[in-house]
């Protein structure tokens, strides 16, 4: 019983300490990279539309490779991560790749939409091409963390946690030592 009790009291600990470096790294990786975290290279970005369902669910999370020459890797059915007018970031599939000598521009469609989008888009505001990963829902959780209070509250509330636990495991070892010595003071004579 100990055994069990032990393992469980170790993997819970260990489960918290993983969760607190986790929320750490995200929080860091949002506020570092102004605004998106990236991992192993790649930029993750939240879906906040639904014009590319139902390849990417509103609130997703997709991760974005790199495009360092957007003119000679970017084709059609591509999807494309963009800098709109305006500085929004848009990401649609490409339905036509245009080049005008040695200008490239592409025309893009959400998956959802009926209607192409109406602005081309030139090579040199392609941000990256979607890698093929997606996570559905982890969108409204990142949007969380890059807040003021939602890097708060992740970064606090494992903390807690984690102290507390450790805190309690320290009293239920105190505790235990304290039941194992009375009874060798008790067998003694006065």
């Amino acid at each position: 019983m100990k055994r069990i009790l032990g393992f469980t009291s170790n993997a819970l600990t260990g489960i918290l300490f993983l969760l607190l470096i986790t929320m750490t790294f995200i929080v860091i990786s949002t506020k570092a990279s102004g605004g998106e975290p990236q991992v192993f290279g790649y930029q993750l970005k939240s879906v906040l539309s639904g014009s590319m369902e139902p390849t990417f669910k509103t609130g997703s999370i997709i991760a974005v490779e790199k495009v360092e020459d957007a003119a000679t890797t970017v084709k059609k059915d591509d999807v494309i991560t963009f800098m709109q007018e305006g500085g929004s970031i848009v990401t649609h599939r490409v339905v036509e790749v245009i080049k005008n000598g040695e200008y490239t521009t592409y025309k893009t469609k959400g998956d959802n939409n009926e209607d192409m989008d109406t602005q081309p888009v030139l090579a040199e505001n392609v941000v990256g091409v979607y890698s093929g990963f997606t996570i559905p829902y982890l969108g409204y959780f990142i949007d969380f963390a890059k807040s003021g209070k939602g890097a708060a509250v992740l970064l606090i509330i494992p903390g807690i946690l984690l102290l507390g636990y450790s805190g309690l495991t320290i009293y239920q070892a105190i505790r235990e030592i304290e039941q194992n010595s009375k009874p060798q003071e008790s067998g003694k004579t006065v």
